[in-house]
């Protein structure tokens, strides 16, 4: 195959993006002392919640983006895999973040009141469930709506859980990660059919288990409350936002002089899912809005009744604009999507849309409100978000950097995508 460019092509992890993303860690170091410093204890648990599920989220996604491409047999994403790559080898430390977020939240306890109220001595996270005694009968805290609920939602349990769930995500996604690099070594179709059926694997794994992630991680933040709808929201919001930051990231290594056989057509592809997708995300939205405020039954409502507090109001409506109109009067047009500069500009948009969609998902339930409505967004949640931001950048273009090329070589469909054209 003639073409112009060179496979042997090496990110190489240094300067400005390596001193940067160790800035913005320090940041969120400092942002999260802040926050235990100050005594506000509970928000920074929340903050810290809320990042290790959306840095999880975003890593899973790169295995998720991978494994459809290959059951899908599509070519047009071959030049980009790398980066979705990366974040799959990334999960297994976002894993194990998240992890300890949840065990010291769930362990480590402090004075406060309970969601009915009373002084008690509260976990920092999970506090509606995890609270001891709440499904003993008899005990000052017992719960019987919780203790309906404790064969499921108890300590030992949930915590299993979430270790098959991260544990069977991040084995799969090293295996593809793995069968490629084989296949760039070897060539032939051995690694590309092994990929082929870890794909499948995982999305059969993948699909019975997102909404249970979902469920467990922040639904039960308010364990009173269900949606069934709840865990196909949230892989909407895992999908889009993962899309924007892998587009994110091709756009700026593309800047920077990498991968330049990444062209506006391949962009122009990633743009539509990102504007289909926001759509579809819209649309568990307003289904699940809808559906619960037209039946208006009390167990039901009192989630929404939380977000339109006068705290919170402002924010919940600000998420529906930003990660609806956004992309839908941004990008619709065939042309935004070719026009680099706004695809750019709309990925760091829906990042920090999404952010609110998860911020929106976990604070009334985990903090409740605090004295204004501009008081919600502060320090803590700006540093901890910059924080894990830095925390990811480092980790993926360090993952990045590992490959021997910046493109499968010898994927049997690379000639399709070079030449890929819409």
């Amino acid at each position: 195959m003639n073409n112009s460019h060179s496979f042997d092509e090496q990110f190489e992890f240094k300067g400005k993006a390596k001193t940067w993303s160790l800035v913005l860690i320090a940041v969120g170091v400092i942002g999260i002392l802040y926050g235990f410093l100050s005594s506000n204890g509970e928000r920074t648990f929340a903050n810290l919640l809320l990042m290790g599920y959306y840095f999880a989220c975003v890593c899973i996604c790169g295995i998720f983006f991978c494994a459809i491409q290959y059951v899908a047999q599509a070519g047009w994403s071959v030049a980009v895999l790398r980066v979705p790559q990366a974040f799959a080898k990334v999960l297994p430390v976002a894993g194990i973040i998240l992890l300890a977020i949840i065990c010291a939240g769930l362990f480590i306890t402090h004075p406060g009141l309970t969601e009915e109220g009373k002084q008690a001595v509260i976990p920092y996270l999970y506090k509606g469930w995890a609270l001891k005694g709440i499904a003993t009968k008899g005990d000052p805290n017992f719960n019987q709506v919780i203790a309906d609920k404790s064969g499921y939602l108890n300590v030992t349990f949930f915590l299993i859980r979430l270790v098959i769930y991260l544990g069977s995500y991040s084995l799969l996604g090293r295996m593809m990660v793995k069968y490629s690099n084989n296949e760039d070594e070897l060539g032939g179709m051995f690694n590309y059919n092994k990929s082929f059926k870890i794909s499948v694997i995982f999305l059969l794994i993948f699909g019975f288990t997102v909404p249970l992630f979902a469920f467990d991680t922040i639904m039960s933040v308010e364990a009173h409350w269900f949606s069934t709808m709840f865990g196909w929201y949230n892989f909407a919001a895992l999908w889009v936002s993962g899309l924007s930051v892998i587009t994110l990231t091709l756009i700026i290594l593309r800047e920077n002089g990498y991968m330049q056989w990444v062209t506006e057509d391949h962009l122009h592809n990633l743009g539509m899912f990102m504007f289909g997708f926001s759509i579809f995300w819209t649309y568990l939205w307003f289904a699940q809005f809808l559906l619960i405020w037209y039946a208006n039954l009390p167990e039901e409502a009192a989630y929404f009744f939380k977000r339109w507090e006068p705290q919170f109001k402002p924010w919940f409506w600000l998420n529906i604009i930003v990660n609806f109109l956004t992309p839908l009067l941004l990008l619709m047009a065939r042309d935004s999507k070719r026009r680099i500069k706004l695809l750019k500009a709309v990925c760091i948009i829906l990042i920090c849309g999404h952010w609110l969609d998860y911020f929106q998902m976990i604070m009334p339930g985990a903090v409740g409100p605090q004295k204004e409505w501009y008081n919600e967004i502060g320090i803590i949640e700006i540093t901890i978000f910059l924080g894990f931001a830095g925390l990811f950048t480092n980790l993926m273009l360090n993952a990045l950097s590992k490959f021997k090329s910046l493109v499968p070589k010898k994927h049997p469909l690379l000639a399709e995508s070079l030449h890929h054209h819409i």
